[in-house]
């Protein structure tokens, strides 16, 4: 199992942060922020730099969503899902998002997004409230 953290960003209008993958898994695809856990680090660790990294913005790390399984070409994804608030920051695309926005429903639902996301944002209650 490779562990990894996703933070589910809304901003004050309700609206989802997502980010483009630029890179395999799911290059191409729009997902929320994060990665992989790296040695040394916990979660809120990891997610803090995570969104950093491909956003530009610095969060809080709140409660615990939910988790997800996912294949990986060396094994499984084990994703732990956080509820996050920004901060500081100025978005902005940079590490492994080719682009990175915020997005209402109904843009959500025009977006090729990673395999499971939309089902599972919405079985946790978190998809975009604009």
């Amino acid at each position: 199992m490779i562990r990894c953290v996703g933070g589910i960003v809304h901003d004050s209008n309700g609206r989802l942060l997502l980010v483009r993958r630029a890179n395999p898994p799911g290059e191409g695809r729009w997902s929320v922020p994060g990665g992989r856990v790296e040695p040394g680090e916990d979660d809120h660790t990891a997610l803090i730099r995570e969104i950093s990294e491909e956003t530009g913005l610095s969060v809080t790390v709140g409660e615990w969503i939910g988790s997800v399984t996912r294949p990986a070409a060396h094994g499984v994804y084990d994703i732990h899902d956080y509820a996050c608030l920004v901060r500081s920051g100025v978005l902005r695309a940079g590490d492994d998002a080719a682009e990175v926005r915020w997005v209402t429903g109904a843009i959500l639902d025009t977006l090729p997004l990673t395999e499971g996301l939309r089902e599972t944002l919405q079985a946790w209650g978190q998809l975009p409230r604009a």
